[in-house]
C-alpha cells in the first residue's frame, strides 16, 4: 500500500470536473485508499457513472453543500475562479488544489511513480507499458489518457507501488511530479499558445530530467535529437531507443508490414538479438512506441515472453487509429485524435501499409493558436489522403482572437495544388462522403474534437 501521510488530513475530498481524464482516476484511487470522495461535472458522462458505481457521488452542475462538507477542493484546469463552487469555498476558507499539483502530491505517496511524456504517443505508450506490467503481475495503478479496453476505463488502482502515469509538458504541469522513472518519447512544436517557441519547451523537458532522483531511470528516443541531448542534464544514464539510430540501446531490424499495415520486427539489444515482435496497431510511430515501452519493462525485469505478449494483445487506445467499423459493407471507417501535422503525417504512414482504393480525411484543426503556428505544416501533412475535408476549428479552451479559419487551411492547399473542401456542416459532411465514397476506400475522421462524431454518423 502507497505511503499516504501526506495527504491523511484530508478526509473529505471534493472534486471539480470530477468527469475529465485524470480527475476520475484520481478520485477512483483516493476511494479506494479510503477516503470520502464527491463530485461535480457540467455533463452526465460514461465516466461520472462510474464514479457513481464505485460510491463516489457525483453531481450535475454545482453542489455548494458538499463543497461546505469537504476538507480540500481538488479543481481540473477548466475550472475558473468565478466558478460558484470555487467561490464558496473561498468565502469558507477551505483550500483549493488545481489537478496536477494533486497528482503531484499521489506521486510521491508511490515509491515509483512511471512517467511517459512527449509531444506524441504518450497515450499509447502508456497503455502498452500497463499492459506489459498487468501481464507479468505487477498490480500497478495506472492514470492513461484514453479509455483502454482491458481496464474497462482509463485508470486502474492497484495495491503495489508502481504508479504508471501519462506526463503532460502543456503550462509545464509534468513539473508538478516526483518522477522515479521517466520515458520521453519526442519533442515538437506545440502547445505555442503557452511555449511561444521551441526554446522554451526544451527548457521545459530540460526542468523535468532534472527532477530523475540519481537512481532513477530515464528512457529517451535515440533518432530525437532533442531527446537525446537531455541525457547532459541528470546524472542517470539513459536507456536508448530507435530505428534509425543503430547506437541506440534497443533498436529494430527487419520491419515488415502485413495487409493491416501492422508491423513485425527484431528488437536487438546492444548488438544481440533481444525478440521478435508483431504489434496489432500499424504504423512505424508505434515500432518506436514499442521500444520506449520494451527499454523500460526490461529494465524493470519483466520477462520478454510477458512483453511479446502483452504487445501483441494491445489492439490501441480509444481514438488511436480506431477501426469504427465497415460503411455498407464495403468502406471502412477510423477515428483518430491526432491533431499536430507530425501526428498526421504518422497517421498517412500507418495508412500507406494498408491496401486500400483511396483515403478520405475529415480533418477538425484543434484550437486557434496551433492552426495560426502551424498552418503551413498542417497543410503538408494533409497532402497525403486523396480526398481532404475540412471542418471548422474546434476552440477548446481558446477565443479566436488570432484571426483564422479553416477555410485560411483549405486556401492553404489550394495554394499547394492539393483539392480540399470546407464543409461545416456535419451532416452535410456525412452525406457527401456517403454520395461519392468507392468500394475499399478507407475514410479517417481526425482530430481532438467534436470530428468522432461523424464516423457513427457514416455507419447508420
Amino acid at each position: 500500500m502507497p505511503n499516504i501521510d501526506t495527504i491523511k488530513k484530508y478526509k473529505n475530498i471534493h472534486m471539480i470536473g470530477i468527469g475529465g481524464v485524470s480527475m476520475s482516476g484520481i478520485a477512483a484511487i483516493l476511494k479506494n485508499w479510503g477516503f470520502i470522495v464527491t463530485g461535480s461535472d457540467w455533463a452526465k458522462s460514461e465516466t461520472t457513472d462510474k464514479l457513481d458505481e464505485l460510491g463516489i457521488h457525483v453531481t450535475i452542475g454545482h453542489n455548494l453543500e458538499a463543497v461546505a462538507n469537504s476538507d480540500i477542493i481538488v479543481y481540473s484546469a477548466a475550472i475558473k475562479e468565478d466558478d460558484p463552487e470555487m467561490i464558496e469555498a473561498k468565502r469558507l476558507g477551505i483550500p483549493t488544489i488545481e489537478r496536477a499539483d494533486f497528482l503531484g502530491e499521489l506521486t510521491r505517496c508511490y515509491q515509483d511513480t512511471i512517467c511517459i511524456s512527449g509531444t506524441h504517443g504518450k497515450t499509447t505508450t502508456t497503455s502498452m507499458i500497463s499492459l506489459c506490467f498487468l501481464e507479468a503481475l505487477q498490480d500497478p495503478s495506472i492514470q492513461v489518457g484514453a479509455y483502454l479496453k482491458p481496464l474497462g476505463g482509463n485508470y486502474k488502482v492497484g495495491n503495489s507501488e508502481h504508479f504508471i502515469i501519462e506526463a503532460c509538458e502543456y503550462v509545464e504541469s509534468f513539473l508538478k511530479f516526483s518522477p522515479k522513472a521517466e520515458i520521453i518519447l519526442n519533442i515538437d512544436n506545440d502547445h505555442l499558445d503557452y511555449f511561444k517557441n521551441f526554446e522554451n519547451i526544451k527548457n521545459a523537458f530540460i526542468k523535468y530530467v532534472k527532477l530523475l532522483p540519481d537512481d532513477g531511470i530515464l528512457v529517451l528516443n535515440a533518432d530525437d535529437s532533442s531527446c537525446l541531448e537531455l541525457s547532459q542534464y541528470t546524472n542517470v544514464l539513459p536507456i536508448t531507443y530507435g530505428i534509425q539510430n543503430k547506437d541506440a540501446d534497443f533498436h529494430a531490424n527487419n520491419i515488415i508490414f502485413d495487409a493491416d499495415g501492422f508491423p513485425e520486427f527484431d528488437v536487438y539489444h546492444k548488438d544481440s538479438f533481444f525478440e521478435r515482435i508483431k504489434l496489432s496497431v500499424p504504423g512505424t510511430h508505434n515500432i518506436l512506441n514499442a521500444l520506449a515501452c520494451i527499454a523500460l519493462c526490461t529494465r524493470y525485469g519483466i520477462e520478454k515472453n510477458a512483453i511479446q505478449s502483452a504487445l501483441l494483445k494491445f489492439t490501441g487506445a480509444h481514438r488511436r487509429f480506431e477501426f469504427k467499423g465497415k460503411m455498407d459493407g464495403k468502406v471502412s471507417v477510423y477515428d483518430d485524435y491526432g491533431h499536430h501535422p507530425t501526428e498526421i503525417l504518422a497517421i498517412a504512414k500507418s495508412l500507406s501499409h494498408k491496401k486500400y482504393h483511396h483515403s478520405w480525411v475529415v480533418f477538425q484543426p484543434h484550437t486557434y493558436s496551433r492552426t495560426k503556428n502551424l498552418l503551413k505544416d498542417f497543410a503538408n501533412s494533409l497532402l497525403n489522403f486523396d480526398h481532404v475535408i475540412v471542418l471548422d476549428i474546434y476552440a477548446a479552451r481558446e477565443k479566436n482572437l488570432y484571426g483564422i479559419t479553416s477555410k485560411d487551411l483549405v486556401e492553404q492547399l489550394h495554394s499547394i495544388g492539393k483539392e480540399a473542401k470546407y464543409i461545416p456542416d456535419f451532416n452535410e459532411c456525412a452525406s457527401y462522403i456517403k454520395n461519392n465514397v468507392k468500394e475499399n476506400d478507407i475514410v479517417l475522421t481526425l482530430g481532438a474534437g467534436t470530428v468522432t462524431e461523424i464516423g457513427p454518423m457514416l455507419l447508420q
